[in-house]
């Protein structure tokens, strides 16, 4: 999944794409590079974001939700990243087949009957807090049992709304209310979520806590320590890896699928 944020303060590509064609033109790069899904939000959701409304993420990401829908491959599907009904429903009408919703369907419950409605894929993602004050003290007893138990109720939920099972994705929010220990942790136990039985998205592109490893303070310079995680979630069991770099992820689950055929052999 290539992330495509067409907004002005997102952590690690704000004001990247600040128009259509380059929005439209980095898509199909991503495309190129080997990605089968394309996630365009218009709210950035980093620590200490302020919200966005429905009419300013519909101003961002319309044009370009309809532009890159016409011109992707069918084979490739544009996910809208948002937590309000009224933007997923003017992104699904404008060519989207998938809703990341980083609330889990808690910012706005309509956006679960819609995809009931609608019969497409959401993901549900966890969130301690909300963007704006997640990473003030994240605090757990058990935070891999706390996800868990948190994903299976929302995937609950979702399917009391209608939400057919098969299209439900689960996401324990890496980076999303959870100190360095608790994004290592949950990483290193992702077969724990992955156990839950519906499939797994791993979103650690370019996060804070690899630079708290690392000493890397750019985000730009997280690459290989993303590639690795996404080796490692490919292992566990994840299936979809949101990334900011395609090829280089890319690279890194073509080398991992053959290790594990050779393991398998």
């Amino acid at each position: 999944m290539g992330i495509l944020n067409v907004t002005p303060d997102s952590f690690s590509d704000g004001g990247t794409y600040p128009s259509t064609d380059r929005a439209l033109a980095r898509a199909l790069e991503m495309v190129e590079e080997g990605a089968t899904l394309i996630d365009i939000g218009g709210e950035s959701t980093r620590p200490g974001a302020d919200r966005v409304d429905a009419a300013e993420q519909k101003r961002r990401i319309l044009d370009v939700v309809e532009q890159v829908s016409r011109t992707v491959p069918g084979e490739v599907l544009v996910s809208v990243d948002t937590t309000l009904s009224e933007v997923a429903r003017a992104a699904l009408d404008a060519g989207a087949g998938m809703v990341n919703d980083v609330s889990a369907g808690r910012d706005d419950p309509e956006i679960l009957s819609l995809v009931a409605e609608r019969g497409v894929p959401c993901c549900l993602m966890h969130m301690q807090g909300t963007p704006k004050t997640m990473q003030d003290d994240p605090q757990y007893s058990d935070v891999v049992e706390e996800v868990r138990e948190f994903l299976a109720e929302r995937a609950e939920v979702a399917q009391q709304a209608g939400v057919e099972p098969g299209n439900i994705i689960v996401d324990p929010g890496i980076g999303f209310g959870k100190q360095t220990v608790h994004n290592l942790q949950l990483i290193a136990q992702l077969n724990k979520i992955v156990e839950l039985g519906y499939p797994v998205l791993l979103g650690t592109s370019r996060k804070r806590f690899m630079g708290e490893i690392s000493g890397a303070s750019d985000p730009g310079q997280r690459v290989p320590a993303t590639v690795v995680t996404t080796g490692w979630g490919l292992c566990a069991g994840a299936r979809i890896f949101r990334v900011h770099d395609v090829w280089q992820n890319r690279q890194a689950l073509d080398l991992t699928q053959a290790l594990l055929a050779e393991e398998g052999d």
